[in-house]
Parts: structure tokens; C-alpha cells; sequence
């Protein structure tokens, strides 16, 4: 997500077409994007790790985004 003291041009689109469209109960919109890895095998302790370390390293651009969230579909857990 892009961090919260940057401006947002897409979130502030959305949030103008929800308005427009009769959805006024939202007080703004924040527009991120979406990565999904697949894991071949179990995910224990070592893999959550390296799935932070891409994330943060890799994935995102720590300068203007924040990881907001990782989440493990509960059937593949370890």
C-alpha cells in the first residue's frame, strides 16, 4: 500500500466514483496491489520468513509502500 503520507491519485478516483454512484458511508480510499506466491511443500517458520523478507525487499518499495498484511491459506499450513 502506498504509505499513508503520500497522496493516493487512484484511491481518490475510487472514492469519488463511490460517492458519485451513492456509496457516501466511505471516508477515502487507498489503492494498493496484490502479489500471491506459490509454495511448493509445507509453510513453516522458515518460509513465513522468507515470504517477509521478499515482501518488504523485493516486492515493495519500503520508500513509498508498507507490507499492510501476508496471509497463509489455512488448509496448506504447516
Amino acid at each position: 500500500m502506498p504509505k499513508a503520507e503520500l497522496l493516493d491519485p487512484q484511491g481518490k478516483a475510487v472514492a469519488g466514483a463511490l460517492a458519485r454512484t451513492g456509496h457516501t458511508q466511505f471516508s477515502g480510499v487507498r489503492l494498493g496491489k496484490r502479489f500471491e506466491l506459490t509454495v511448493d511443500g509445507p509453510i513453516d517458520d522458515a518460509v513465513r520468513a522468507t515470504v517477509e523478507q521478499i515482501a518488504a525487499d523485493i516486492l515493495s518499495n519500503s520508500v513509498i509502500e508498507d507490507v499492510v498484511g501476508i496471509h497463509y491459506p489455512a488448509e496448506v499450513q504447516a
